[in-house]
Order: C-alpha cells, then structure tokens, then sequence
C-alpha cells in the first residue's frame, strides 16, 4: 500500500498574525578581519540571522531559506571588512533585497577576540579574551548596526568590606592606636570584603556603522569593575589585582555608573540618538544567587542625566 506524503504547507491552518522573528541561530562561520599593516584578525563566530513574517503567509520556507541564509552570510564574510558590525550590516540589507515579503531583517554575531598584553606587575606577556558582540538591523528605512564587548573581571562588595573595616578599627581602639593612625592605616590598607567574578557588557547601536572603537568599547567595561583579571599571575601580579580590587570596591550598579561615565567622557562624539546598552552581572561568591545590573539609554539622555 502505497501512503501519500501530506502537504505540510497545507496542513498549517490559515495565518493571521505575523511573526516578529523567524530565522536560525548556531551558524558558524570563520571571519577575517583586515587591519592596515598587520595580519587580518580570524575569528570563529557564531551567527543568529532572522526575518520578520507578515500575517497571510505560513512560513519562511526554512529548508529552502537556509540556502539563502547561508550563501548570504558566506558571500558577507568572504569579502573584506574591517569592521564586524558592517559585516553584520552588509548580510541584513543582503538578507532584505532577497526576501520580498520581509520588512526587517537581522543578523547577530558573537566571537571570541584574543587579546595579547602584559601582567600588571610582573610584566610578563599573556593573553586574555573577551566576546565580541555584533548585530545588524535592515528594513526599507535603513540599517542599524550594533557594536560591543562582553568582558571578564573583578570586583568587591563594599558593604562587606565596609565591616571588616569596623571591625579592625575596634580591634586597633582595643589595642590603644590613636584615631589618626587607624584612620590612616584604613586608607592605606584596605580591608577585605567578598569578591566576585565580574561580567561587563557594554555596547553602542547607531544607524549605518557606530563611530567607536571595538577595544576603546572594551577597556571601558573592563576599568568600570573593581579590577582587572588576567590569565597568568605570579604572586606580585595576584598582589597587585587584590589590592586595585579592594583599595576600588563596587556594587554591580556602580559598575554601570562607571561605564555610563565613561562613555559620556570618552565617547563624547556619540550622536544623540546613539543608544548606549550596560550591563553588569556578578558571580556571587558567598551568597547562591547572582547580582546584576543594567542600563538601556540614548547618548543624549544619558548626557542630561549624569550633568544633573
């Protein structure tokens, strides 16, 4: 007996509401990154790439589509870019011109970027990393790029630090030190609180390509936490990171506050409408829950807020 294979297009009851996303995520593709004078920059990356669905139609043909998707991505990072963001812009206007029932179309990318430096007191050379982050939305309007780091560092609660402090400024009253020389010694030696391992994210969406630094974005957000980490440490490098840490304790909002500072300061070139996204989440280290913070602004918001 022969069965006839049903038609899935058919099956689907009528559509009346339109989807704001349909796509597919986990495409990985390797991407070069040319740089005036230097080797490119190769990064396996990973993408996500969307359309939006109208209402009346079914689907977007995902079988069919994925060709689509995947010739457009290998044809954006096959030519030369400089910037990842454009990248990402380049596949979503693609992606609009071959849909012609779509309106919008996005791409998202995440890559690790190697970053080559020094430890901060031994001076020895080691490399760290930090996620690239960047995304792209095309419509008839025009496309709006997406460009931004997550990185790694340290920071420590200054509610706990604040009662060893007390703590010892009892125990030093106790032992008949006057009030100048412990007040002194507290300055000089800060005292221990709980630490977290830190995650900063910061990122700049613009229309057509941000004018900023990929790594301008990540040292913002890796001097916004209480110290920076590194790979390799010997003893004087994991001195001096506990000490910064702890002489510069922070709650995850004040890590926000120190981004959204700054990129006032530093990014000041920043069109108004330029929207700034920062965000902090902590692993806690003695508590089972995680603390985060974050912020979505416009630059010029963002100006009037902190000129207050």
């Amino acid at each position: 007996m022969s069965h006839q294979l049903p038609d899935v297009q058919a099956s689907r009851p009528d559509v009346t509401v339109g989807l704001s996303q349909v796509g597919v995520t986990g495409v990985d593709k390797l991407v070069k990154i040319a740089r005036d004078d230097k080797r490119p920059l190769v990064l396996m990356a990973e993408f996500e790439v969307f359309v939006d669905l109208p209402s009346g139609r079914k689907g977007i043909d995902m079988s069919r589509n994925m060709q689509v998707i995947d010739e457009t991505l290998e044809s954006a990072v096959s030519e030369p870019a400089y910037r990842v963001e454009d990248m990402c812009g380049d596949a979503a206007e693609r992606l609009l011109a071959k849909h012609e029932y779509t309106s919008t179309a996005e791409v998202r990318m995440t890559a690790e970027l190697v970053l080559r430096e020094d430890t901060p007191a031994s001076g020895l050379a080691t490399q760290g990393t930090a996620t690239i982050i960047a995304s792209a939305v095309a419509t008839d309007e025009g496309t709006r790029e997406e460009i931004g780091a997550e990185v790694t560092g340290m920071t420590v609660c200054p509610c706990s630090q604040g009662m060893s402090a007390s703590r010892a400024r009892d125990v030093l009253q106790d032992l008949a030190v006057d009030d100048d020389t412990i007040e002194e010694f507290l300055q000089k030696v800060p005292q221990p609180g709980h630490s977290q391992r830190g995650h900063a994210t910061l990122t700049v969406t613009t229309e057509g390509s941000p004018d900023v630094d990929l790594m301008d974005l990540i040292d913002i957000a890796r001097d916004s936490m209480s110290a920076r980490i590194y790979n390799l440490a010997k003893r004087p490098d994991e001195d001096h990171m506990t000490y910064e840490a702890h002489a510069n304790a922070k709650f995850v909002e004040d890590c926000v506050r120190s981004m959204a500072d700054q990129v006032r300061d530093e990014l000041d070139h920043l069109d108004d409408d330029a929207v700034v996204y920062m965000k902090q989440s902590n692993d806690e280290s003695i508590h089972q829950h995680n603390a985060h913070a974050e912020r979505e602004v416009t630059f010029e918001r963002l100006e009037s807020e902190m000129d207050q």
